[in-house]
């Protein structure tokens, strides 16, 4: 499921990125990789405040739709 749709407050692992090179390449260097586990712990309007190693990112909805989890 894209990550857009996501449970909340529900630890997740990264299936797919579908993210041009340059995109991919700065969410990895923050993290989110393929495997790595992400939570949702707030969604306004699909823009999603998330955490990543114990650290918080904003993506916003064009962003998190792109990214599958399961």
């Amino acid at each position: 499921m894209p990550l857009l749709i996501a449970p909340m407050n529900q630890e997740l692992k990264i299936k797919k990125i579908f993210l041009e090179e340059r995109l991919k390449k700065h969410l990895e260097s923050l993290g989110i990789t393929i495997n790595s586990t992400i939570t949702v712990i707030n969604n306004v309007n699909g823009n999603l405040v998330v955490v990543v190693k114990n650290v918080r990112l904003a993506l916003d909805k064009e962003v998190a739709g792109k990214i599958l989890v399961a």
